[in-house]
């Protein structure tokens, strides 16, 4: 039988893993879906249809679940938060619902770090080993790739996409399409380079980081030629090689995208 503290208030309906922990002063909604293993330290309110995976750890203050704030779709019947196994969701974070927009269903994967005051908007798809640090915030409809992380009080704007194992520096504002790979900072974010430490540290040799790095030159950094050409080069060019032939397909749908790609400066 779960450990739930007499505090605590659980709806009736609320499926609750017999290993869970329930802290002093939650709240669990009756459609809430609860984990083996999930701990819920201290006033953590579960909103709605949320579904907490195994061996996630809530800290005290955080909101999972709530309806979007997106005027109009506040409280839509069915909206979901879906949160993988083997998180960190440390004190203050918030998770939006979904909307009508999207399924409405917002999903964070599997071993994730989201850090003090950061949040989740509705209908966003987060992967897995992202971490968010403190106050880092994305919008509506984001997507960020496996092993992104955003740096302390970074923003990113609705319908933007962030490829995997990108890197955006603190305080900075994101407002279009970051490729795999890359490396955002300043204010008003730009595209600085590759994540050439954070591509080492996840096993690629230093020969793949350096034929990432060719590619990213001739398809940023060529003078002569539009992106769009010089997309089309590539594609011929690197065909042999998996990893550009990912950033070139991110690209090729970001020209087509709601946000344009953020180019090197």
């Amino acid at each position: 039988m779960a450990n739930i503290h007499p505090s605590a208030v659980v709806e009736e309906g609320a499926q609750i893993a017999s290993t869970a922990e329930i802290g002093p002063f939650c709240w669990v909604s009756s459609k809430a879906k609860i984990g083996e293993n999930v701990k819920l330290l201290a006033r953590v309110t579960v909103y709605g249809d949320t579904t907490i995976g195994e061996g996630t750890v809530v800290f005290p203050g955080a909101c999972l679940g709530t309806g979007p704030q997106d005027h109009g779709n506040e409280f839509v019947e069915g909206a979901k938060v879906i949160i993988g196994k083997n998180n960190v969701i440390r004190e203050n974070v918030t998770i939006h619902a979904g909307t009508p927009k999207e399924q409405k269903t917002t999903i964070l994967g599997d071993d994730c770090m989201l850090m003090v005051n950061s949040h989740i908007a509705h209908d966003c798809v987060v992967g897995n080993h992202v971490i968010m640090t403190n106050n880092a915030v994305i919008g509506g409809h984001v997507r960020l790739g496996d092993g992104v992380i955003l740096g302390g009080n970074s923003a990113v704007h609705q319908f933007c996409r962030i490829g995997r194992k990108a890197m955006i520096g603190g305080v900075s504002g994101v407002d279009r399409d970051v490729i795999p790979f890359g490396i955002v900072t300043g204010d008003r974010g730009k595209l600085r380079g590759l994540n050439r430490i954070g591509m080492m540290r996840s096993g690629m040799d230093e020969a793949t980081v350096k034929s990432v790095t060719r590619a990213y030159m001739y398809i940023f950094k060529g003078k002569e030629d539009t992106l769009e050409i010089s997309l089309e080069k590539a594609k011929e060019k690197f065909k042999d090689n998996e990893l550009v032939m990912e950033q070139i397909k991110f690209i090729a749908e970001g020209l087509e995208g709601r946000r344009k790609i953020m180019t090197a400066e």
